[in-house]
């Protein structure tokens, strides 16, 4: 989950909606493209990339849905945030996206067991080709929209498309072999795509659960954020530091201990300081800090480590 520190919400949600609403439209394109091809062929391969085009459109539908949702700020029901919605959709779409696979698979078993001739090969070609033009254009508008962003909706979305593109040239491949006379070689191609779809789909499911599941943020992060914290004059120690992300907002808790007989205001100061130096590195970031006397901290410390 990398994610760029330099953009601002509004500029995030213009990148995530300018992904989106490509994807939609190129997908709508694409459909009507194959099922006439479907049509004229006749060719298993292009029913299942007209069906895998299909589930894209239905899944960028829910991604649309989904990055809107996860944009909006924060509300009286939802005080932190809706940023969950998009790894939801993350979830949905590896569904999908296995959905998709299994199908493929059957129909390429099938086909294995019952070959058939393929009709008019150049419609199907010409048509799968401009299919491959037009995902491309679009997996690299989507390839700037995940460096500027880490969207895990986004990132989910452009794995449809390069599986998309990949099943486009193996089916542009399986027509031409078919049309020199081997049938057979256009369901083992199928076969091939479907698991590498399966494998895509459980590395997008397990991404959406570890935010799902509140996993804490990469070590190196975390190391990054205490030692912003324990290197602010006044602070003796930190502990109990504690972090998430939903959405595209971290969350970052922890203890500062600090010294006995500071006043609060000073205290407070001190801590004022972590929060802003924390935010600077990771904007927009929820900063939850507890000022603790450092010598009850040290006493909880000792008696811990006295033997029993």
């Amino acid at each position: 989950m990398h994610m760029h520190h330099d953009l601002t919400p509004a500029e995030r949600a213009r990148l995530l909606h300018l992904a989106t609403t490509a994807s939609v439209l190129t997908a709508s394109v694409l459909i009507a493209g194959k099922l006439a091809a479907w049509l004229m062929t006749g060719s298993v391969s292009v029913l299942a990339s007209l069906v895998d085009s299909t589930m894209d459109v239905l899944a960028s539908l829910i991604n649309l849905v989904a990055v809107r949702y996860a944009l909006q700020p924060a509300d009286a029901d939802h005080r932190f945030g809706h940023g969950k919605a998009e790894a939801l959709a993350g979830l949905g779409q590896a569904t999908f996206i296995a959905g998709s696979a299994l199908f493929l698979m059957l129909q390429a078993v099938d086909r294995l067991l019952r070959p058939q001739p393929i009709g008019e090969l150049m419609v199907g070609i010409t048509v799968m080709g401009f299919a491959i033009a037009a995902t491309a254009a679009l997996l690299l508008v989507q390839r700037h929209v995940i460096r500027r962003t880490g969207s895990t909706a986004i990132k989910a979305d452009s794995l449809h498309y390069l599986t998309d593109l990949a099943t486009n040239l193996s089916i542009i491949v399986a027509l031409l072999f078919g049309a020199f006379g081997y049938p057979g070689l256009d369901p083992l191609f199928a076969l091939a795509i479907a698991l590498y779809i399966l494998k895509s789909a459980w590395s997008i499911g397990a991404e959406a659960v570890d935010l799902l599941m509140d996993r804490e943020l990469p070590e190196a992060l975390q190391a990054r954020i205490f030692d912003i914290a324990a290197g602010e004059a006044g602070v003796l120690g930190v502990h109990d530091l504690r972090t998430r992300q939903s959405g595209h907002t971290y969350f970052v808790q922890m203890h500062l201990e600090l010294d006995d007989a500071l006043p609060l205001v000073a205290a407070h100061a001190i801590a004022e300081r972590v929060e802003a130096a924390i935010r600077g590195a990771l904007p927009g970031a929820e900063v939850i800090i507890h000022e603790d006397p450092a010598s009850i901290v040290q006493r909880l410390r000792t008696h811990a480590g006295a033997p029993a």
